[in-house]
């Protein structure tokens, strides 16, 4: 099986799994530390056990980067996979429908493959170097909106500092904090969102892996706050920040966060 397959059948198995526990208090419980250094939810715990098993009898990589596991190694090859079993936990605990798996593969440093299944409304975005972005199948493109006063972007800030985010949100037209990054990423790579700006620096590689290579297959871009590469190392530990736009409006959105 190629890995478009494995991860269908991989999301498929989540999805089933963790159906019981969406919108449950038992789907919050605090299990244990993960890698990434904030608490494993017990819902967290079950996709990855979920995950884990079905990449034992698929093997697509020779290293697992996991949220909550962290670096495992497994029987495949060669290359690295980078996982989020739940990304938007909260939402998934709390019934809000916007919560995905994330699976992006790379080899030699470079993602190859990318693949966002949102687990509530089962839509799957997925992308291949080179190949372009796909929803469902077809391809899909980011917006062609260029005045950031017709834009629409999702604006996360720093907790106990939110003054750059509420700059570039006074001058947006639409703020929208939807909790899922890799479901974000996507939206901008089929034009429902302009873009996706993360000042809090907590955005890890597991994070943000598949849907920066769906937002950018799709004519996106993404950059540091500098608009520079944005480099993630294969630590769970270190966050980063992050804009991402349909590319016609980056240069304007890093001049105003600046």
């Amino acid at each position: 099986m190629n890995f478009q397959a494995v991860c269908e059948h991989i999301a498929n198995a989540v999805a089933d799994a963790i159906g019981p526990l969406i919108g449950t208090p038992d789907a919050g419980r605090n299990i244990r530390m993960g890698a990434d250094g904030t608490p494993t939810k017990y819902i967290d715990l079950v996709a990855e056990d979920c995950i884990l098993e079905h990449l034992a009898e698929y093997p697509l990589c020779r290293t697992l980067i996991s949220e909550e596991a962290g670096k495992v190694t497994m029987d495949g090859d060669n290359g690295t996979i980078f996982l989020d079993p739940i990304d938007g936990t909260y939402n998934a605990i709390s019934g809000i429908p916007f919560y995905a798996i994330s699976i992006a593969y790379a080899e030699g440093g470079y993602v190859k493959d990318a693949f966002v299944r949102n687990l509530a409304g089962r839509e799957t975005f997925t992308a291949r170097a080179g190949e372009g972005a796909f929803l469902d199948g077809k391809h899909i493109f980011v917006s062609r909106t260029a005045s950031l006063d017709e834009s629409a972007l999702s604006v996360y800030g720093r907790k106990f500092d939110p003054g750059r985010a509420m700059q570039i949100g006074q001058k947006i037209r639409r703020w929208r904090l939807l909790g899922a990054s890799a479901l974000e990423l996507s939206y901008i790579g089929c034009g429902r969102i302009d873009g996706f700006i993360d000042l809090r620096g907590t955005l890890r590689v597991t994070d943000a892996a598949a849907g920066m290579l769906i937002c950018t297959e799709a004519g996106g871009k993404v950059s540091d706050l500098d608009g520079k590469p944005l480099i993630f190392p294969d630590e769970v530990t270190i966050g980063r920040c992050m804009v991402a736009t349909n590319g016609i409006m980056h240069r304007k959105v890093i001049e105003y966060l600046r």
